[in-house]
This record gives structure tokens, C-alpha cells and sequence, in this order.
């Protein structure tokens, strides 16, 4: 399958994102109450622009269970996913609203969804966009299955945010990965280069992503 191709490819990244201080954060209990804040002002504005772009794929399906499904995800990304929002602010002390008032757009959570906006706008197939957004939830699920395997979390705070993704995105990716296989079969190499593309940025952008809230990336530091 093709999507085994494509995982198999991403895995040192995703191995690299684990090692990395924001995630070390996370499995050891003391991750920065700074790095959770800038996470939670720019992710907040992600998953709203991440919703919408699941609504511009809807024009481009025929299937009604393809529709329905991508309507169960807004509302998942609207309403289910702040849940895991939730537990990192509790473990910060901070107020998720007010945090959430003041959300921004730093360089690299900016440059992640406007990939995926282009594939949205540029290609026909949602194909194409798909693959720019899978791994979000995919590289979330295998963080937290990962975390879980290897690390005692028992006391740790953070461990319904690990235990959130480690349950919630079987459905979704298995979804989403059936939608490109099913695609790459009569795709052309060219397309085929462009999913992959695609799906390896987008890991690379999830890298960035939690980076830029470990390091409290700005605008002004450029």
C-alpha cells in the first residue's frame, strides 16, 4: 500500500520529534508553561483553519459516506480535539480562553497551513490535500503510542493528552489512508511524487510546529 510506503519513509522524523525538548517535555512531566502557551495561542488557530480547509474538500467528493465523514471531522477538530487543549492548560494553570483570545500565527504554524491550503486550492483530487494533512493526526497518534510503550506516565500529569491520542485517531487516519491508497492506484508517478511530497513536508512541519513552541518562535526573531 502506498500509505505503508509513505510511513515507513516519515519514521526518523517522526523518532526525531520525539526526541526533540517539547515532546521530552511531555513524557518527563515538565514540559515549559511558556512552550504550552505559545502551543495552545497558535494551535487553537490551526485546528479552526484545519476545519475549514476539510470543508473545501467536501466539493470535490461524490460519495456520501466520503461527506459525512468529512462533516463528523469539522466537527471532531471543532469540539473533540480541545479536550487534549484542555489538559495542557490545566497543567499549565492557565485559563484556555483567555489563552486562546490571543491567538497568533508564529512562522512556522504559517507556513504549515498554508501548505495545506495550496493543495486545497491548486489540485481537483482531495487526494492531494489529504496527504498534506494526514500526518497531523498521524504523527500525534504515533508520538503518544510511542510515549505510552516506553515511558511509566503514572503520576504524570500530561498523561490524558498522551492517552487522547493514543485512542482517538485509529478512524481518522484509517479513513484517510483507504482515500489515498484507493487514489494511487491509478495515480500517475508524477502525482504519486506529489502525494509523497506532501505527506513528508507535512512531518517536517509538524518537527516545526513543536520547535516553535518549545523556543517561543516569534516574528520579531527573524
Amino acid at each position: 500500500m502506498f500509505t505503508k510506503q509513505l510511513k515507513k519513509e516519515v519514521e526518523p522524523i517522526i523518532e526525531s520529534i520525539y526526541n526533540d525538548p517539547f515532546i521530552q517535555g511531555i513524557i518527563h512531566g515538565n514540559l515549559k508553561k511558556e512552550a504550552v502557551k505559545h502551543y495552545l495561542k497558535a494551535d487553537s488557530l490551526y485546528l479552526n483553519e484545519f476545519a475549514k480547509i476539510y470543508s473545501l474538500l467536501i466539493p470535490k467528493l461524490d460519495d456520501r459516506k466520503g461527506i459525512q465523514f468529512l462533516l463528523g471531522q469539522i466537527d471532531f477538530v471543532m469540539n473533540g480535539e480541545v479536550d487534549a487543549h484542555y489538559t495542557l492548560a490545566d497543567y499549565a494553570g492557565i485559563d484556555y480562553k483567555a489563552v486562546i483570545e490571543e491567538g497568533e500565527w508564529y512562522p512556522s504554524s504559517d507556513h504549515y497551513i498554508k501548505h495545506m491550503y495550496y493543495n486545497a486550492c491548486r489540485y481537483s483530487d482531495a487526494s492531494f490535500t489529504i496527504c498534506a494533512m494526514a500526518p497531523c493526526p498521524y504523527v500525534y497518534q504515533q508520538l503518544a503510542l510511542k510515549i505510552a510503550e516506553r515511558n511509566d506516565l503514572e503520576g504524570n500529569p500530561l498523561k490524558p493528552w498522551v492517552d487522547f491520542y493514543c485512542t482517538n485517531m485509529d478512524e481518522l487516519i484509517g479513513h484517510l489512508d483507504r482515500w489515498v491508497d484507493e487514489f494511487s492506484e491509478t495515480a500517475s508517478d508524477e502525482e504519486l511524487n506529489i502525494l509523497r511530497k506532501n505527506f513528508v513536508e507535512s512531518c517536517i512541519h509538524e518537527k516545526r510546529f513543536f520547535n516553535m513552541s518549545y523556543n517561543i518562535e516569534t516574528w520579531e526573531g527573524y
